[in-house]
Parts: structure tokens; sequence; C-alpha cells
């Protein structure tokens, strides 16, 4: 089960990842905003989405080391990438649709980077 869960959660992070990278404009549109209208959005998506394929590549990696090291931060990534989501869901930062949408992804995430730890 720990193996599927660091998988899968490798898998949505390069998917999204390389989405954040390489067409920033899909989050942002999904998110209510403009690229045109806030070009510093793209250049943030971009920088989340080389950190977030960084992690997944981490978790995939064949030494045994540098994946316990991804599996072991993976908790603590999710949990805060949970709590932004939260809050920028809660002050209404994005529409309540998107709010709701990360704050599914990033609760799945987190709660698959708990399965991942050692019981």
């Amino acid at each position: 089960m720990k193996t599927v869960a660091r998988l899968l959660l490798a898998g949505i992070r390069l998917v999204n990842g390389s989405i954040a990278l390489f067409a920033p404009r899909i989050f942002i549109g999904n998110l209510g905003s403009d690229a045109t209208q806030n070009p510093a959005a793209v250049y943030a998506f971009r920088m989340f989405g080389i950190r977030t394929i960084l992690v997944a590549l981490e978790l995939l990696w064949p030494k045994a080391e540098v994946r316990q090291r991804a599996v072991k931060q993976a908790p603590i990534i999710h949990a805060s990438d949970t709590v932004a989501a939260f809050l920028a869901s809660r002050s209404g930062q994005v529409p309540a649709q998107a709010g709701m949408t990360i704050l599914a992804i990033s609760s799945f995430n987190t709660l698959l980077a708990l399965i991942m730890q050692k019981r």
C-alpha cells in the first residue's frame, strides 16, 4: 500500500507540476484569474511547477535513501499545501468551485503522504 501511495503521489505531482511549469495559464484560468491581468501568477506557477516535479522525481528515484527522504518530507509539504488551499478557499481569494478543487487535491495528496509513512 505504501508503494502504491508513493507512485500515485509521484504521478499526481508530475502531472500537476508539468501543467504548472509548461502551461500555467490552465491553472490560472481555473482559479478564476487572467494571466494577462496577473502576469506574476505565471511566474509563481512555474516556480511551483518545477518544485513539484523535483519532489515527484525524488519519490521515483532509484536510490532508496533519496526516496526515503522524499517520503519523510511529504507530510509537511502536503499538509502546508492543504492549509494554504483551505485559507485561500475560506478567504474568498479563489472562486468557491476552484477552492473546493484545490482543497480536495491537496487533502488527497496529504492522505497519500501519510499512508507512505512507516507504522
